[in-house]
């Protein structure tokens, strides 16, 4: 027995909070055959579509809980049937997952930014927001936090949506598969914008997204020799012990927050004003009824 734990534990979650990071050092371009690129000595990425190829990378690293911040200029003009996706997943048929993803548009209409949960392989947890800005413009921060309690999506530190832990009610939630960070910039003109009735024009291609100022405040899964930062993945972690002491001890505050009244209400607020679609609005999608968080 003592044997089988020590190998388990030989797998362990490392705390780490950094400064921007390099994308040298954090990341991998995975796809697009030089379509995407690090410059700038590592402070900067881009993602380039063409009628050919997208591209994409992920992080180097897996994390279990934390905070993951990433700016990213969007594809400017004529964005129509273009996808710039930036999400958090496991893999294997019952994964994990936490997604931004930007719908581009034509010239001068907004994009859509669209967001999901998926838990145990299941999402159609939809909820989608006009920006109240041109993200194309300018840098913007994206930010998703994750801990045992809440996954809150922010953009430029204002909350947007914050899908809470309810296993008390018999709701998954992600808690023990760890994820990497990938984006990806691809072709989606079959379904991205107007439910694909707007396909994209080629001839203002190639589009270009770019990223900046990757900071991950979050406990990373490493190999033995790391720092501890808790209980071997794939277990509970028990309040007060493991990855849960070691991450309130040394991660900040993100282990242990939420929404404070304040930024209760400027979700709030955001959500009155720019939420286009609701899944949990949405009763013809669900014909058994909607499901169980949307009464919660």
């Amino acid at each position: 027995m003592a044997r089988m734990v020590g190998l388990v534990l030989a797998v362990l979650l490392a705390c780490t909070a950094m400064a921007s990071a390099n994308f040298n050092q954090e990341f991998d371009i995975t796809w697009g055959d030089g379509r995407g690129k690090i410059l700038e000595n590592g402070q900067l990425l881009t993602l380039t579509l063409d009628r050919t190829s997208g591209s994409g990378f992920q992080s180097k690293h897996e994390y279990l809980y934390g905070k993951i911040d990433m700016q990213l200029k969007l594809v400017t003009g004529n964005s129509a049937g273009t996808v710039t996706a930036y999400y958090l997943s496991s893999q294997g048929p019952t994964h994990d997952e936490i997604d931004f993803e930007f719908l581009g548009n034509v010239t001068g209409e907004p994009y859509t930014l669209h967001t999901n949960v998926f838990t145990q392989g299941q999402g159609q947890r939809e909820m989608q927001f006009r920006l109240w800005y041109d993200p194309t413009k300018e840098f913007h921060t994206y930010s998703i936090l994750w801990n045992p309690k809440h996954i809150i999506f922010m953009v430029d530190d204002m909350p947007i949506r914050d899908f809470r832990n309810l296993e008390g009610k018999g709701i998954s939630f992600p808690k023990n598969q760890p994820m990497r960070l990938y984006s990806s910039l691809w072709n989606a003109d079959d379904w991205a914008t107007q439910g694909g009735r707007v396909k994209t024009d080629w001839s203002h291609a190639p589009f270009s997204a770019s990223y900046r100022n990757f900071r991950a405040d979050a406990c990373v899964l490493a190999g033995g020799g790391r720092t501890r930062c808790g209980v071997a993945v794939g277990t509970d972690a028990a309040p007060g012990s493991g990855v849960a002491a070691a991450a309130a001890a040394g991660s900040g505050t993100w282990y242990n927050q939420e929404l404070d009244l304040t930024r209760q209400q400027r979700m709030r607020w955001v959500q009155s004003k720019y939420m286009i679609y609701n899944y949990c609005t949405d009763p013809k999608r669900f014909p058994q009824g909607l499901p169980a968080e949307c009464s919660m």
